[in-house]
């Protein structure tokens, strides 16, 4: 009977076991997890979560007893020893398990600050597992000061919910301007605005030099010179692919675990999904590092261990909540070269273009351009500049059109 054995329990790893069964697969599943909880959502952990307004049975993506009604082995708790890819082999626990076909959904780590500059004093963070956000949680009390380092969603969001929780909070961001490497000035400068109303303090352009503190965190110094002090700080520097087990087993790595159009690795019998797995995309080998992206390129390896043989074509999407604002997020805005904005009300969007090719959307509190939008892009459809400018535009009809 044919084994499928996925390390990595997380949102790729959960999607893709349930497609097999969805799919008829009728084999053995293995789903193996280094954390000692069923797999979960994570972007809640920095919102909701962490704000108290979930709890944590909430965050699982499906209930334990799923996995056995759907006769998935679910290992927990265990890290992998070993894998021999010429004898088809995983070594996790002791057990050594046999496989036909072995996939790697082991997702990303945050990167974190270097020892010598602070960063492994206690109360510093990174946001990533359920057990960071419990380390975390007891920080955010009202009056306390807070330090985050890196402007990117991550950051941003800590930054609103420590304010919602009467934190002072600090962001620190070394580049010309938050968010840069993934939004236009626009955007950057909705999200700044929202911030400064709410209290916090943004410094772009400026660097951590060092934390300061004997044992635990008490201040920081920046590259400017100015200094702060600080009760708990939170890291938000990007995230690195979980590759160096693929790469243990002899598995080829660019930009994380490399696959190509349908997921498979260099070695036969071995494929890749999530965060840690790069594909091609328009000339490129690109990672997305989204949820959208781990349930679509997961569900896509799954119908393609069972044979189906289909290229993965990305429809990209993300979101971000910040206070009163949830961003959404249509497209790649990769090589934009113009940004058209649109007023709708209360309701914002930011449309990128490159020459005259729609690219992506930004919309804040705006469902429904964030929705045309995506089907516009999806669609292959390219309405004029001008036209989404125009605030006399119905947009719907350009559905149609």
């Amino acid at each position: 009977m044919t084994h499928v054995v996925v390390i990595g329990a997380g949102q790729a790893g959960s999607s893709l076991t349930a497609k097999l069964r969805n799919l008829g697969f009728d084999g053995d599943i293995t789903l193996i997890g280094e954390e000692p909880v069923p797999p979960y959502q994570r972007p809640p952990l920095s919102k909701a979560y962490l704000l108290g307004e979930m709890e944590e049975e909430r965050l699982y993506l499906r209930p334990e007893a799923f996995y056995d009604e759907q006769n998935i082995t679910l290992r927990l708790g265990a890290a992998v020893d070993s894998i021999e890819a010429d004898a088809k082999t995983v070594t996790v626990g002791g057990d050594q398990i046999s496989y036909d076909h072995l996939v790697f959904t082991t997702g990303s780590t945050p990167r974190a600050l270097p020892a010598k500059i602070g960063g492994t004093l206690d109360g510093v963070h990174v946001v990533r597992t359920l057990a960071d956000v419990d380390a975390m949680a007891p920080e955010f009390g009202d009056g306390r000061r807070a330090l985050i380092v890196g402007g990117g969603y991550i950051g941003l969001e800590a930054a609103a919910v420590a304010a919602k929780l009467g934190v002072k909070a600090t962001v620190v961001e070394m580049a010309d301007r938050i968010l840069q490497r993934v939004a236009a000035e626009q955007t950057s400068d909705f999200f700044r605005d929202l911030h400064t109303v709410h209290g916090v303090d943004i410094r772009e352009g400026v660097g951590l030099d060092r934390l300061t503190g004997e044992g635990r965190v008490t201040g920081a110094r920046f590259t400017d010179g100015s200094e702060i002090d600080v009760d708990f700080v939170i890291v938000g520097v990007g995230i690195t692919p979980n590759d160096q087990l693929a790469a243990s087993a002899g598995v080829a790595l660019d930009n994380g675990i490399k696959t190509d159009a349908q997921g498979q690795t260099s070695i036969a019998g071995i494929w890749a999904a999530g965060d840690c797995a790069s594909f091609p995309y328009r000339g490129a080998q690109i990672r997305m590092e989204s949820v959208g992206n781990a349930i679509d390129q997961a569900e896509l390896v799954a119908e393609n261990i069972m044979g189906a043989g289909k290229d993965y074509d990305p429809k990209p999407w993300f979101w971000s909540d910040q206070f009163d604002i949830k961003l959404q997020i249509a497209g790649l805005n990769s090589g934009y070269d113009m940004v058209v904005t649109r007023e709708d009300g209360d309701a914002t969007s930011f449309w990128y273009y490159k020459g005259r090719e729609l690219l992506a959307v930004d919309a804040m509190n705006d469902p429904r351009n964030y929705m045309i939008g995506k089907r516009l892009i999806e669609g292959g459809k390219h309405p004029a500049p001008e036209v989404i400018a125009d605030p006399g535009t119905d947009m719907k009809a350009l559905l149609k059109a």
